[in-house]
């Protein structure tokens, strides 16, 4: 049986995150998955692991002492503490050797301390947070690195030749299904909706959605997804078309796109030289229903045979219009192959494709 230890940057949640997918789908492993260290004061730390799944377990590293972030004698402490409670979980599970897999650059504190028979660097984002010295040293020690973008790529290709394209991805099967029943939060609509599917950000653009409920009466708005304190969000649900309907479970949003006649796609203020696509254009794609999405002055349209990409909040409008109108079959079936092609068990299938042909499975 094959081992993995993941060292992530990220908790185990209930929205999986990239590594997540990637974690669950791993041919004929076991794996170690270890959280970042939890809060001052929390002690989910001395719990055991908690069995996720057959073959996977989760732990969450030791805090740092509540002084603020750790320096000096005390940066080594904790990353001496860390190392050893690191090294007592793979003794207790008997990982000899295993395969390191790392998602933040975080993790470069540890490879000299660990014994592995490969490292493998998974980058999603970029970590402006941290020094640039951590993510340079483990990308230099990685076998293999994968990104998330081609700007991601070129970014790490100094570091390491090694580099491979992996992009996001989503479950198709849950968003391509056809004729789901429509939600109860749904039900009396009657008009075409316009939907935003996630995280209402503070620095979420909402000029393009403002304008589209101003400009399309007999559509309703509808986002679902949590709320910060955005100061265009007043405006917006002032507006009588814009429905707000939080948080829903992974398992029940298909139920919610399936209904929308329109995907819609807002940019952040702080994320507009990013080109790491979210999963959530993935799971629009699945759906076959067309997409509006916003793009920044300099950004590169993607898949630009099926989404209608705008620059403005006016041509956000404009755009919604004509992709209300969409007629016929093709750009459907084309945006589901799209959506298909970027099922996580396609990615994590070329994940273990490529860790097979350089030895590391």
């Amino acid at each position: 049986m094959r081992q993995v230890v993941c060292l992530s940057g990220q908790f185990w949640a209930d929205v999986p995150t990239r590594t997540q997918q990637l974690m669950s789908r791993m041919k004929d492993a076991e794996v170690l998955y270890f959280a970042p260290p939890a809060a001052d004061g929390d002690k989910s730390w001395k719990a055991p692991g908690r069995k996720l799944r057959p073959g996977l377990i989760a732990y969450t590293l030791p805090p740092a002492p509540p002084a603020g972030p750790p320096t000096g004698f005390l940066a080594r402490w904790v990353q001496s503490r860390n190392i050893r409670f690191l090294q007592s979980r793979l003794e207790r599970h008997h990982f000899h050797d295993p395969l390191l897999w790392c998602s933040s650059p975080g993790a470069a504190a540890y490879l000299d301390a660990l014994a592995y028979r490969g490292l493998v660097y998974d980058c999603d984002r970029y970590w402006p947070e941290v020094p640039e010295q951590w993510e340079s040293e483990l990308t230099a020690a990685a076998d293999v690195v994968f990104a998330a973008s081609p700007d991601l790529a070129d970014h790490l290709v100094p570091c390491n030749r090694n580099v491979t394209l992996l992009p996001n991805g989503c479950n198709y099967p849950m968003f391509a299904r056809d004729a789901l029943p429509r939600s109860k939060a749904l039900a009396d609509l009657t008009g075409p909706i316009l939907g935003w599917a996630g995280t209402i950000w503070a620095d979420l653009e909402l000029a393009p959605l403002l304008k589209a409920a101003r400009s399309h009466p007999d559509c309703t708005v509808v986002l679902v997804g949590r709320m910060e304190k955005n100061p265009l969000l007043p405006a917006l649900l002032a507006e009588p078309n814009v429905r707000f309907l939080d948080f829903v479970p992974p398992v029940e949003l298909p139920d919610y796109l399936c209904n929308f006649d329109v995907c819609l796609s807002l940019l952040r203020r702080s994320h507009q030289d990013d080109d790491v696509l979210p999963a959530r254009i993935f799971e629009y794609l699945s759906t076959g229903k067309p997409i509006v999405a916003m793009l920044a002055p300099d950004q590169v349209e993607v898949f630009p045979d099926v989404i209608y990409s705008a620059q403005s909040p006016a041509e956000f409008s404009l755009l919604c219009t004509r992709a209300l109108d969409e007629t016929g079959s093709w750009a459907r079936d084309r945006r589901r192959a799209y959506g298909r092609a970027a099922a996580w068990s396609q990615r994590a299938g070329e994940v273990n494709r490529i860790l097979e042909s350089i030895g590391l499975f």
